[in-house]
């Protein structure tokens, strides 16, 4: 009898389909991974288990029993424990706090039990003794600690539940060998004592290494489920992506007017607009390519594998650690946003709310500031400025009722288009767009693609992160793909498929 079952879970945001027909069934004693591409809604079902997502139907069974989990204190209730892999951690209190916040204990209802509260921490701590690293203490603050001890604290935080049900998110991303080989041992000891876990990662090394059984959702359906000593990693793949390999060329997102255009087969990279040397910063390390004039250069992998890291770090919004950045015999430092926008450096995210629209403020105001920047104005006519912007406006097909109007009356996707034709006033020589299309419809997406194309083709040099797969073997000319900070192999024209994509992404680095 499965400890935890899962029956034709479905779940739609509007018009997008998260889950169709989801299906999980976990055992006790059992370490379960759960895969799937990039959209595939593993995590939508991870997010119905921990009750932080209310399904539209299906079944949820624990012990054969079915239950209802209608948000996370009731999960918790179930028993079920969950790591997350975006940290909800508690920055300004202690390690001791965090790890026992989802149920501080309590003296007559309203005091914390401050002695429970540190024997319980101190059980949970132990476990990582003689890895965790200096400084990693029961009265630390967490905003305190290194990204690896963060992970740790959230890790201990969910063992300190004593679950009978864990579900663990790609728990080792920050994690170094030592602090792996332990949670491992922990899990397996887990595991002896009859735990039911769920286990997302992105390296093969780890699943094979820990796991029992794998799961395969791939377009929100479960594929199916394998013992993973009876099957490799090449079938886990093909499975993942529907088959094990593509037709030379093939572009899945090239809309039909592109047919007209030349395609990325038909590109031929120019000069080199930047060289990166070793680069090394916050999450990825050792990273080196060349990008040229008239490309577009994808960088591939699953999400938080670095590749937004290395874009903000060459916009000069963080810091590097090592490595040279060169165009021709010049070193370009980039040490802030200013430089970079200066040495014709520019920077799209797809978080338009944190890195791109003024919220409250006039579309011409949203449109402007590079331009001010750019050629060091102190005062500008608006008319002037709209008959400037309206260029860059009508090449992404922007519909808005007038400039005076706020960037808050704008759809999701025209608010991106703004965001986007403020870098189109001046034009720059290398364009970083990072998940550019995150939110915004399959129309503006069109656009902004289509127009990407015509930049690259006119000679504009470009590096595109995308977290869907679609979109980067659709439009770059090579894809870099991104495992664990680092570039781990590059596709080019026939090897630019899908499964390629995936085998590079999980590969064991």
């Amino acid at each position: 009898m499965a400890k935890l079952k899962l029956s034709g879970i479905s779940k739609t945001y509007g018009a997008t389909v998260a889950l169709h027909d989801g299906a999980l069934a976990v055992d006790a004693g059992d370490v379960h991974v759960l895969m799937g591409a990039n959209g595939s809604g593993k995590s939508t079902l991870c997010k119905v288990i921990a009750g932080s997502v209310r399904p539209d139907a299906g079944a949820v069974l624990i012990d054969d029993t079915p239950v209802t989990i209608s948000g996370p204190r009731v999960a918790r209730a179930l028993g079920i424990g969950v790591f997350y892999q975006e940290l909800s951690l508690a920055a300004r209190r202690t390690v001791a706090e965090n790890i026992c916040l989802p149920d501080l204990p309590m003296t007559a209802g309203v005091l914390v039990d401050r002695k429970a509260l540190a024997a319980r921490a101190a059980r949970t701590i132990a476990l990582f003794d003689g890895v965790a690293g200096d400084g990693f203490t029961a009265d630390a603050t967490v905003d305190s600690l290194r990204a690896d001890q963060r992970q740790l604290v959230e890790i201990m935080k969910a063992l300190a539940s004593e679950a009978p049900i864990l579900i663990f998110d790609e728990p080792t991303s920050a994690l170094d060998r030592a602090q792996v080989e332990r949670f491992f041992a922990i899990i397996r000891d887990l595991k002896a004592q009859g735990r039911a876990m769920i286990f997302i990662s992105h390296r093969m090394d780890e699943i094979t290494a820990i796991g029992d059984r794998v799961t395969v959702i791939r377009d929100g359906r479960t594929v199916g489920t394998w013992r993973l000593d009876e099957t490799d990693t090449a079938t886990i793949i093909a499975h993942m992506v529907g088959e094990r390999s593509e037709p030379p060329g093939a572009r899945a997102s090239r809309p039909p007017q592109d047919e007209t255009m030349s395609g990325p087969e038909a590109r031929a990279p120019r000069d080199i607009a930047l060289s990166v040397r070793g680069l090394g910063g916050s999450g990825f390390t050792d990273v080196t390519f060349d990008l040229h004039r008239g490309e577009i250069l994808g960088f591939g992998g699953l999400h938080g594998q670095g590749q937004s890291a290395v874009l903000r770090t060459l916009f000069g919004a963080l810091p590097r650690s090592a490595g040279d950045v060169t165009r021709g015999d010049t070193a370009l430092p980039l040490r802030t946003p200013r430089e970079a926008i200066r040495r014709g450096i520019a920077y799209v995210s797809g978080d338009r709310r944190r890195d791109g629209v003024i919220q409250g403020r006039p579309i011409l105001e949203n449109l402007t500031p590079i331009h001010y920047l750019r050629q060091r104005l102190m005062l500008a006519r608006p008319s002037v400025l709209q008959q400037k912007a309206q260029a860059a406006v009508d090449a992404l097909n922007t519909k808005f009722a007038g400039f005076a109007h706020a960037i808050d009356s704008l759809s999701g996707g025209n608010q991106q288009k703004v965001v986007i034709a403020r870098w189109l006033m001046d034009r720059p020589d290398v364009l970083l767009l990072d998940d550019p299309t995150k939110g915004i419809d399959l129309a503006a997406k069109a656009d902004l693609f289509a127009l990407i194309r015509t930049l690259a083709r006119d000679g504009m040099a470009i590096v595109l992160y995308s977290s869907e797969d679609a979109e980067l073997l659709g439009n770059a000319d090579r894809i870099l793909v991104f495992n664990g900070g680092r570039i781990r192999r590059e596709l080019a024209g026939a090897d630019r498929t899908r499964y390629n994509l995936y085998h590079a992404a999980y590969e064991a680095a």
